[in-house]
């Protein structure tokens, strides 16, 4: 995904909810954190997950228009997951870190959108909760890419919403991800 297709997604979604404002959470909201060039394996996900922010209840009108197999994923390629804000299982005070970005009105519309993104230790943590390999693999690249610092992940880890012998999982992954994304990549053998 690139951010052109966010921006996209976020109008589509300002159309159908009649909303302005949306909330991003899940891989794809590093599209809105101050990343000059975000690294292309961590753009490899075609679905936003996304919400309107004072309007949350909206989401399934989102989901149904913009969500997956519909006619707006077959023309475009990528889709809107319409969730809620209890989908993001980031650590507590997230709301507060949100990265706020404004979004230009679509061709043919005056309308003005506002998005909200997940902030990167955020949605890096908030896939070490659902920790699944692929969850785990974003983690590793953001920090192997300097997007996230350990001491940041560290710092938000008791915050989760989760128990404590998970968060103690997580911490112990991280560790041993950060000394993954420190090693020097190996050579391919000629």
């Amino acid at each position: 995904m690139r951010r052109a297709d966010i921006e996209h997604i976020i109008g589509a979604a300002a159309n159908v909810t009649g909303e302005q404002e949306f909330v991003i959470i899940g891989s794809q909201a590093i599209l809105g954190n101050p990343v000059d060039d975000p690294p292309a394996d961590l753009l490899v996900s075609m679905e936003a997950d996304i919400y309107p922010y004072r309007a949350p209840e909206k989401a399934d009108l989102i989901d149904g228009s913009l969500g997956d197999g519909s006619r707006f994923h077959e023309t475009f390629g990528y889709y809107a997951h319409g969730v809620g804000p209890e989908t993001a299982k980031a650590p507590a005070g997230w709301e507060n870190r949100l990265i706020e970005v404004p979004i230009a009105p679509r061709l043919g519309s005056s309308t003005e959108s506002t998005a909200l993104f997940l902030e990167m230790h955020d949605i890096v943590l908030s896939k070490c909760v659902a920790g699944r390999d692929r969850d785990w693999d974003y983690a590793r690249e953001a920090m192997r890419h300097g997007l996230v610092t350990l001491e940041g992940l560290r710092a938000g880890i008791p915050m989760l919403p989760i128990p404590e012998p998970d968060q103690q999982r997580i911490a112990a992954m991280l560790e041993a991800l950060a000394r993954q994304a420190a090693a020097p990549a190996e050579r391919p053998q000629v």
